[in-house]
């Protein structure tokens, strides 16, 4: 398994880290299988979305806004619920095939760490299951 730690400098953030998942398969020495993102934390989650046009990640956050809206009557105490609710919607994990040593994504897409309690510290861990022959 290998590690990435992330710092994210905002509320609420979209950070692209497809190369640094690129380099943990490397570092993993996968070569045919399936690669797993997972992020363990409640008010953090992971996406797989368009890369050419930052405008989408904005977007997506916006549309998140809107469905979830910071400024209602949650009953948690802790003030975030509305990130809570968001990492719900997005979830914790994804997972892409490995096919000869690299990502099997589309030609427009990339992995995205979705900071949606920030500033913080995260971790989001990489695991990849090996295709027997």
């Amino acid at each position: 398994m290998e590690t990435i730690d992330i710092q994210s400098s905002r509320r609420t953030e979209f950070i692209e880290i497809t190369d640094r998942v690129r380099e943990a398969v490397k570092r993993l020495g996968m070569s045919d299988g399936v690669c797993y993102i997972y992020v363990p934390h409640t008010t953090a989650g992971v996406t797989i979305n368009e890369n050419a046009d930052p405008s989408v990640q904005r977007d997506i956050i916006t549309a998140l806004n809107r469905i979830v809206p910071y400024d209602q009557p949650y009953e948690h105490g802790e003030g975030n619920s509305p990130a809570h609710i968001k990492a719900s919607l997005l979830g914790s994990s994804a997972a892409v095939f490995v096919e000869s040593g690299r990502l099997v994504l589309g030609t427009w897409q990339g992995i995205y760490f979705c900071e949606l309690d920030g500033p913080r510290s995260r971790r989001v861990y990489i695991k990849g299951l090996e295709r027997k022959p």
